[in-house]
């Protein structure tokens, strides 16, 4: 028989990972807790699943507290943890979110946020290094299979510029040759009309694009960009 004294108190709280291509790494938004547990570490957004709302109307309420969630472009739902001491004071499950933000966006953040590099992450607490690490093997998996690259590249971009944003987040090159067979034989890019031109010499100048859409598509569902085989 349970002893109700020891029981914890059963919550729901809901987090966030959200990633951005900034300085050409893939980083992550996180705070620093001020309270126990984990004082002193760093942190998902987020917080307690309110009563009147659906997991996704907390997540944005939680979230406009550290980013304008207008220049958030994609928000999906990653996974539910519910292991049982993955917090010390109480049980708690925690079903954690993957955002995007488009590069070029500089979201102003409270002085406890900041963003940090996904491969040089500080002290983070309860599971939220986990969480951060399977969202972005989401990112990258959905990179392959759907027009996911959208919700990271700024509303036009040369090929150049795209495949610098893929590389960040797949986390190794990226051809921009293959990279513009692949997208434009899917037809995910459309040509602006525009040109841009580096420096002052006589190259030709880039082609920008688009994406044709800013939905969430399934494009190839078999499709995987893996990384370039090395030759001994």
């Amino acid at each position: 028989m349970v002893d109700d004294s020891q029981a914890k108190t059963s919550a729901h709280a809901v987090l966030a990972a959200v990633l951005q291509v900034r300085g050409g790494q893939l980083q992550a938004l996180l705070w620093q807790r001020a309270r126990e547990p984990f004082a002193g570490s760093w942190a998902l957004p987020g917080g307690a699943l309110a009563a009147d709302e659906t997991l996704e109307e907390s997540m944005r309420r939680l979230l406009a507290e550290k980013v304008d969630v207008r220049e958030v472009s994609h928000l999906e739902q990653l996974e539910t943890r519910s292991d049982p001491q993955r917090n010390p004071k109480r049980r708690e499950l925690a079903t954690a979110y993957l955002g995007l933000v488009p590069s070029g966006l500089d979201p102003k953040v409270p002085e406890d946020t900041r963003w940090h590099p996904i491969d040089e992450l500080p002290e983070l607490a309860y599971d939220h290094e986990e969480i951060l690490l399977s969202a972005r093997e989401r990112l990258r998996a959905k990179l392959s299979y759907t027009n996911l690259g959208f919700a990271l590249a700024p509303p036009s971009f040369t090929l150049a510029e795209l495949r610098d944003l893929y590389a960040a987040a797949l986390g190794h090159p990226v051809s921009a040759t293959n990279l513009q067979r692949v997208l434009l034989r899917r037809r995910l890019l459309e040509d602006t009309g525009e040109r841009r031109r580096y420096g002052s010499g006589g190259g030709r100048p880039a082609t920008i694009y688009r994406f044709h859409s800013c939905r969430l598509e399934i494009t190839d569902q078999f499709a995987v960009l893996r990384p370039p085989t090395m030759i001994p």
